[in-house]
């Protein structure tokens, strides 16, 4: 993707002295004068930025303000290291209200709607970013956060919550307990703003009809403000990304030359307005494609399409390189399956070990026809035969944060 005019002046104005600002990128670009980026192929020349350089950085070598410019910090959940520290000014925490405001209008919200906000708060971004935009455009926020299921339900009812924001494993957690409780007559929900996990059409279906909603993907990271910088709209062919505050590349994951508009790639983001820690050619290991052209909404904003997975989550077995979305079209390509399964691989006797377990309304020599089908179908898609075992609907665990659908015991 090319810069327009007015986004190359917001980045010309970023780079501005940024390394007299930030330690970070004193040090990343300290033989680089950024005075030179004039073009698009000098900006691509930049080097990427990672998150493990993000995490070297801690606690707050990213602040590229004064201390006294700092109005909170928010920090990625560090389950896998180092916790990366993002302070925010004032103006950014504006500008995200204002980005997360927009995604409400894209979604068809008004301020006489009210929002049910079930992600956490806190250091993560996603609760209190849920509730930065609805308080921009006058609407009620019912700050719930995460589980208390009979809470949140009676909440829901009684305030007469209008929208759900929520991750798709809680969201789908909420809609079978509505429905076997029987109270989705009594609500009066008719939006789902969902984000943080990555889902597949099935369970976005499955959410949508259980609760008698529309729904919308909301995109972000804490890295980059957090939720809010792209939704879906109507058309529901992608999600667009608030250009004037986020530029998108995506680049070939193993040589990161960028990749023209339409082939799938790593997402590499680059903040245009961010103050308190700017970031440049960040990339954000998701898989997803630019999509072309201009969408049917008329919104002059960009779209990237339903992300594939992430560069690190491929998982290997018998040879066949696979990805979670790859598992989850070869369920939503079989009939009798339900949206939820997991994958578990073990090596047992020097042998990889393949299953599937997927939840089946079905019994019987049915089920049986079920596994065979999403076997074959599994062996025709990512190549090699796995497993297939169907079990009982609502067998699978269910969690009220990010559920984890893949199992490896090989290591």
């Amino acid at each position: 993707m090319q810069f327009t005019d007015e986004q190359f002046s917001l980045l010309t104005k970023q780079l501005r002295n940024l390394k007299q600002r930030s330690p970070f990128y004193a040090k990343k670009f300290a033989d680089i004068n950024l005075d030179d980026i004039r073009t698009q192929a000098d900006f691509e020349r930049l080097p990427f930025s990672e998150k493990d350089d993000l995490r070297a950085a801690y606690p707050l070598g990213l602040q590229a303000v004064p201390d006294q410019d700092v109005v909170r910090i928010h920090s990625s959940s560090g389950t896998t290291g180092t916790p990366v520290i993002i302070p925010y000014t004032q103006k950014d925490v504006d500008d995200w209200a204002i980005q997360f405001a927009r995604c409400y209008r894209m979604a068809g919200l008004t301020n006489t709607d009210r929002i049910q906000i079930t992600p956490g708060y806190g250091l993560w971004t996603a609760g209190i970013g849920f509730q930065l935009g609805a308080e921009r455009m006058g609407m009620m926020a019912i700050p719930m956060g995460p589980g208390n299921t009979d809470k949140q339900l009676q909440m829901m009812e009684d305030l007469g919550a209008t929208a759900l924001g929520a991750t798709s494993s809680y969201a789908l957690l909420l809609a079978e307990e509505i429905e076997r409780r029987g109270l989705r007559d009594r609500l009066k929900l008719r939006k789902g703003i969902i984000g943080s996990e990555r889902w597949g059409e099935k369970m976005r279906n499955r959410i949508a009809n259980e609760l008698g909603i529309q729904i919308y993907d909301i995109y972000g990271l804490t890295e980059i403000y957090g939720p809010g910088i792209g939704i879906s709209c109507d058309e529901h062919a992608g999600m667009h990304i608030w250009s004037d505050y986020v530029y998108i590349e995506v680049v070939d994951p193993d040589t990161g030359q960028p990749l023209p508009d339409g082939e799938v790639g790593e997402l590499v983001l680059t903040t245009l307005q961010k103050e308190g820690a700017p970031l440049i050619r960040y990339r954000t290991h998701d898989l997803t494609r630019i999509i072309p052209g201009t969408c049917a909404c008329g919104s002059p904003h960009p779209r990237i399409d339903t992300l594939v997975g992430r560069t690190d989550d491929m998982f290997k077995v018998k040879g066949c390189n696979m990805f979670p979305a790859q598992v989850e079209e070869v369920i939503k390509c079989t009939d009798g399956t339900s949206s939820e399964y997991q994958v578990m691989i073990e090596n047992i006797s020097g042998k990889d070990v393949l299953t599937v377990l997927f939840e089946t309304p079905l019994e019987g020599d049915a089920k049986a026809r079920c596994e065979e089908e999403l076997a074959m179908i599994f062996k025709a898609k990512l190549g090699c035969t796995p497993d297939a075992k169907g079990v009982p609907m609502g067998e699978l665990p269910r969690s009220e944060k990010k559920t984890k659908r893949i199992f490896d015991s090989r290591y």
